[in-house]
């Protein structure tokens, strides 16, 4: 494996449509910010089509799909309508996501071993149609060799414990995700990363070698306010890249 190869960055463009949804209106549009995010340098753009619509609609799904030229992973949960839209739309990348009414953002990730009937029966369906297949989980170890054992091709490990920890709770997660991360890939398993990301964050994440993709976007869509969107990608692209080509404990170079 070459561990300074680059990271492949998703960027999740959901709150762009939250801030349209504040207004119920037709702006900004959603498959306006993907271009922008793709013209940035953008791997990959992430939608999550919520079961409760809250931002991301499905008419967004059709006019991303139209204008991106990279690929589109869909966030969805085990629910019959989205894994109805999902076969629709045939996104290539679908990651399977816990999801909770109440909930603000995901919590945590999803129960790979209590969801393991419904998982059986929707993640074929998937791959019969090309698309890859991946379950958002938290790095913990029978929860990758569940994955394993269900023949997906790739895990996304849930970042958001480490993101809110300090200190040396902070050290002992980035450890935790090393490991889960190592696992994966000798398994087989692609490794993505994703939640809690932000510039300050994302570099030591970056830095651990089986990680082959982070998706990020609460951190650049609000970069963006200030800076525009395609240069908060282009800036998070660049520090993501950074992370490869210089040792942990150094600071790669801002553009602030």
């Amino acid at each position: 494996m070459n561990a300074f190869r680059n990271v492949k960055l998703g960027i999740n463009i959901d709150h762009i449509a939250t801030l349209r949804q504040a207004r119920l209106g037709d702006f900004p549009k959603p498959w306006m910010a993907a271009r922008a995010a793709e013209l940035g340098g953008a791997d990959g753009i992430t939608v999550h089509l919520r079961e409760d619509r809250r931002h991301i609609q499905d008419f967004d799904l059709r006019q991303i799909k139209r204008v991106i030229n990279v690929p589109m992973n869909l966030e969805m949960a085990l629910s019959a309508d989205i894994i109805k839209i999902a076969l629709w739309l045939q996104p290539e990348k679908v990651c399977i996501v816990p999801e909770k009414r109440r909930e603000l953002t995901t919590e945590g990730g999803l129960n790979v071993i209590g969801a393991q009937k419904a998982l059986r029966r929707a993640i074929p369906q998937f791959q019969e149609k090309g698309i890859e297949v991946s379950l958002f989980i938290d790095p913990v170890r029978r929860q990758i060799e569940a994955a394993h054992r269900l023949g997906v091709e790739a895990v996304e490990l849930h970042t958001g414990t480490y993101a809110n920890a300090k200190g040396e709770r902070r050290k002992r997660e980035l450890r935790r995700i090393t490991h889960s991360a190592q696992l994966a890939h000798k398994l087989g398993l692609k490794v993505h990363a994703g939640h809690g990301l932000d510039y300050q964050n994302v570099r030591a994440i970056a830095f651990i070698p089986a990680v082959q993709e982070l998706n990020i976007g609460h951190s650049i869509i609000g970069h963006s306010v200030f800076v525009g969107l395609k240069s908060a990608v282009r800036e998070m692209k660049r520090r993501v890249t950074d992370s490869r080509k210089s040792p942990r404990g150094s600071s790669p170079k801002s553009s602030r």
